[in-house]
C-alpha cells in the first residue's frame, strides 16, 4: 500500500480569501481543488491542470506566487481507503493570485458542484476532520497577497 501523490490548489483574491469548492458527492463539505498527479507530469503542471479542470481558471485568471516547501501528507480513515490500495494522501500545495476582481470559477460539475470565496479559517473549520490538520498546517504559513 502506497500514498496517492497530488496537488492542490490554493486561489487568493485581493481581500485574502481563498476559493473553496462544495464537492458533489457530499452536499455542504466544502475543500480546496486537488487531484493527483499523472505519471511523467510534474508537480507544478499538475497543479495548473487540476485548476484548469476544476474551476476552469487558467494563466488568464490567477498567477502562481508560491509553493509550499514540502509534501504534506495524510491518512484516509479505514473506512475510505480504497482495498489493499492505498493509505492516503501526500500532496505539493500551489498559492495562486486572482489577477482581477471578476475572477469566477466554473465548478466542473462532476466533483464540485458551488463555489466561495471564504477566509482561510472558516475553510479549515469546514474541511473534513483527517484533513484538518495539513489545511491549517498550510494555510496559517502563507501570507494574504500583496
Amino acid at each position: 500500500m502506497h500514498f496517492r501523490a497530488g496537488v492542490v490548489a490554493v486561489v487568493r483574491n485581493a481581500a485574502g480569501q481563498v476559493l473553496a469548492l462544495e464537492r458533489s458527492d457530499v452536499a455542504g463539505q466544502w475543500q480546496l481543488p486537488q487531484g493527483g498527479i499523472a505519471v511523467g507530469e510534474q508537480p507544478r503542471g499538475a497543479a495548473w491542470r487540476e485548476l484548469g479542470e476544476e474551476t476552469g481558471l487558467t494563466h488568464a485568471h490567477v498567477v502562481l506566487i508560491d509553493e509550499f516547501p514540502e509534501w504534506t501528507v495524510y491518512e484516509w480513515p479505514e473506512g475510505l481507503r480504497p482495498a489493499g490500495k492505498r493509505l492516503g494522501q501526500a500532496h505539493r500545495w500551489f498559492a495562486f493570485e486572482a489577477r482581477h476582481e471578476a475572477v469566477r470559477p466554473r465548478p466542473d460539475g462532476e466533483e464540485f458542484v458551488a463555489w466561495r470565496w471564504v477566509e482561510p479559517r472558516w475553510l479549515i473549520d469546514q474541511i473534513v476532520e483527517f484533513r484538518r490538520p495539513v489545511y491549517e498546517r498550510v494555510l496559517s504559513a502563507w501570507p494574504a497577497p500583496r
